[in-house]
């Protein structure tokens, strides 16, 4: 199922996040895509930079990390793919079943995705105030999932009418921008807030480098979760503390799945289920003698008691069994009914 399908569909997507976990290796960046089709998600998304398309030398480090690269712009250039290399990236995505996503971080970025094929945009938080690349995404006329991180209330609500007045298909991610993110800082109740305030599909984009996010955001209605991925808990990459392992993205799949079954059979309380009737009948009790009771036996408080299993008269019942005689031997512990006792006499 392709991802706009999901997406009209409402399945929840699950999208694993390369990033620049890759580190500028192709052979590192296809491991990433067979690690994330064997944890079952529904898309690997890599990152298009394009040094000269979107950077400075000027730029400042978030994080540097390797001597090798003077600049920021240095190290940019050194996460490049050649087109025929994306191509590659692509086609293997397909090949495992996966969505192939790569969030452009230029126009220049956007046009190569989209002679690629890419079937929805990731605009990432920093993007969000970039307008010509928001222009030339709503101009493909292709579905957005917009990260929220580095943008005030304001300043979504300016840019997330513009896409939705141009009749785009909007996803609207809460994201904290924060590396690892804490839990303080996870902004949980946002997803409720975007929903209401702009209508559209929600969902978290989450760095805290754990699955809980992720799994109480889809309690709240996420419709689309991204996770940065990271190949161990060893690797020193810059977005690895912010990261989940193969590991941990499997078990995150899983427990989407089992949300998404809980949530689309709501429980009747109504009635119970059969299988709950049987375990009522395990874990529920039964009015039954205390003692042995011979026939003629008048029956008092002292000759009841309450015991497993359920099925037989309910405590409630009692007042009705005073002062009946027993017309049928009863053994102590079996089950006391009225095929062994008689109308009460006066």
């Amino acid at each position: 199922m392709s991802l706009v399908e999901s997406l009209s569909k409402s399945e929840t997507i699950v999208i694993a996040e390369v990033a620049q976990a890759h580190d500028g290796s192709l052979k590192s960046a296809h491991e990433y895509i067979d690690l994330i089709a064997d944890a079952g998600a529904s898309a690997a998304k890599f990152q298009t930079h394009i040094a000269h398309a979107e950077s400075t030398i000027r730029e400042p480090w978030r994080v540097k990390m390797a001597t090798a690269d003077k600049t920021r712009f240095d190290y940019w250039q050194r996460m490049e793919f050649e087109e025929t290399e994306w191509i590659e990236l692509r086609d293997h995505c397909i090949n495992r079943g996966l969505s192939f996503m790569s969030s452009p971080f230029s126009i220049e970025a956007l046009d190569l995705l989209d002679r690629l094929g890419v079937e929805v945009w990731k605009l990432a938080s920093g993007e969000v105030s970039n307008t010509p690349l928001v222009e030339a995404m709503i101009k493909t006329k292709k579905p957005i999932i917009l990260s929220t991180g580095l943008s005030t209330l304001s300043e979504l609500d300016e840019v997330i009418k513009w896409i939705l007045e141009s009749d785009i298909d909007l996803t609207v991610l809460q994201c904290t921008s924060e590396y690892p993110c804490p839990p303080e800082s996870t902004g949980l109740n946002l997803i409720t807030e975007y929903r209401k305030k702009w209508g559209c599909r929600v969902g978290i984009s989450d760095h805290s480098g754990t699955i809980f996010p992720s799994l109480a955001a889809k309690t709240l209605g996420a419709a689309v979760i991204e996770v940065h991925i990271t190949s161990s808990r060893d690797s020193k990459g810059v977005d690895s503390p912010s990261s989940i392992t193969p590991e941990e993205l499997k078990t995150l799949v899983s427990g989407v799945k089992f949300i998404d079954a809980a949530i689309r059979n709501p429980a009747d309380k109504t009635c119970l289920s059969t299988s709950a009737e049987e375990m009522r009948r395990i874990f529920g009790r039964s009015v039954v003698a205390n003692s042995n009771l011979e026939v003629g036996h008048r029956i008092e408080i002292g000759d009841l008691v309450y015991k497993k299993p359920g099925g037989g008269l309910s405590w409630k019942d009692i007042g009705t069994l005073i002062n009946r005689r027993v017309v049928r031997p009863v053994l102590r512990d079996d089950l006391i009914t009225e095929a062994n006792i008689s109308e009460a006499t006066k």
